[in-house]
């Protein structure tokens, strides 16, 4: 190569070098237009989505803060306490329909909310509520899972018959008549409740009683035998064991004595009287016997229901009769127990509802002759 082709050559490299510079310059340029554009792009998707986030921010802590107003107010300024049944086996959107229906969810967005936080949806127990409408929807919840049903309650009074029983535990709507009849002779039934007799007459104790509606009838008549085992103690069957008589005696027993005066004070006479007609082999003859078993008894003894013959009826037979006439209370076990240290053989209603006590029949025929002139006044 001669001098003259070394300085073309030298020349054309160095037009090559020039022109590579000029486009690496030149894609460096686009490079750079391409990123700032990029992230002037990015840099406005950035606060269009900061913006989003900030405005979901203050929805949620806007949510939030109405949530926890309401959970924090009373359902109702009004003081009403409002019943609300909710059956075995609902759905939580069932029970949030009763509750509406009830008027006690106001917004339903903030009660489903707080039931969620709560975890109440699969906690809700059923049953019969009272709510009070100055409850917070929070405590209306509490109280729901917690199963606070209301508690009715239930006075049986001391020598109430089982008849009685069932019309005035029928009469709160708390039984099935029907089931309460079938069961009260169902020997698996009694058996299972330790009663070895052919029916449940004089095993519910009297007492004052608070039962639910989500309680069965089984159920019920359940506890109140188990308050008469607990208040008929070995001690006192030991005692009537003592006096000849086997627990069902006794309180067969304690059920006459009961029906015969609603006078406690009395009560250990007349189990006296009944205690020494035993030991004579005399008969009883207990009015409240003779119609024990009597349809529709219109609360007048007559004559013809002393001659009844029925196996209650102790102007017939001899003894005591099958099984009690009543569930006898304390008072009455107690007389049964402790009979009073006299020699009557009988007694006579005085108009105020107390008795005159005899010791011979004569003695008594004069205080019949007297006390029923003086009752007829």
């Amino acid at each position: 190569m001669n001098q003259s082709d070394k300085k073309n050559h030298h020349k054309l490299i160095k037009e090559n070098n020039s022109t590579s510079e000029h486009k690496t310059q030149k894609g460096s340029w686009v490079k750079r237009i391409l990123l700032f554009g990029f992230f002037k792009k990015s840099s406005s998707t950035g606060r269009t989505v900061h913006r989003v986030v900030l405005y979901l921010a203050a929805i949620f802590f806007i949510f939030c803060a109405l949530l926890l107003n309401y959970s924090m107010s009373s359902i109702d300024k009004k003081n009403i306490n409002v019943l609300v049944d909710i059956p075995t086996g609902s759905s939580f959107l069932e029970v949030t329909e009763k509750l509406n229906q009830a008027g006690l969810i106001k917004h339903r967005i903030f009660f489903y909310s707080l039931a969620m936080i709560k975890k109440a949806r699969r906690h809700i127990c059923a049953g019969e509520y009272e709510i009070n409408t100055l409850l917070t929807p929070s405590e209306m919840i509490n109280k729901l899972m917690r199963g606070e049903v209301k508690e009715h309650r239930v006075l049986i009074p001391e020598d109430f018959s089982m008849e009685e029983i069932v019309a005035r535990l029928d009469s709160e709507k708390l039984i099935d008549k029907e089931t309460f009849i079938e069961l009260a002779r169902d020997k698996d039934f009694l058996e299972s409740l330790n009663i070895k007799a052919e029916s449940i007459e004089g095993y519910l104790f009297p007492d004052t009683y608070y039962f639910n509606r989500s309680m069965n009838t089984r159920q019920i008549m359940k506890r109140m035998v188990e308050r008469f085992w607990e208040k008929v103690t070995p001690q006192m069957i030991k005692k009537a064991q003592d006096l000849g008589f086997n627990i069902h005696q006794f309180v067969t027993f304690a059920s006459i004595i009961g029906k015969e005066s609603g006078n406690d004070a009395e009560k250990p006479m007349i189990a006296a009287v009944f205690r020494n007609r035993l030991k004579k082999k005399m008969r009883l003859q207990s009015d409240p016997t003779a119609v024990y078993d009597l349809n529709n008894f219109s609360g007048k003894v007559l004559r013809s229901h002393l001659k009844r013959n029925s196996p209650y009826n102790t102007y017939v037979i001899r003894g005591l009769p099958p099984g009690p006439i009543a569930s006898p209370g304390v008072t009455s076990l107690e007389a049964a127990l402790n009979p009073a240290p006299v020699n009557y053989l009988y007694f006579v209603s005085k108009k105020d509802g107390s008795h005159f006590f005899s010791a011979s029949l004569n003695e008594h025929n004069q205080a019949i002759n007297r006390y029923k002139k003086i009752n007829n006044k």
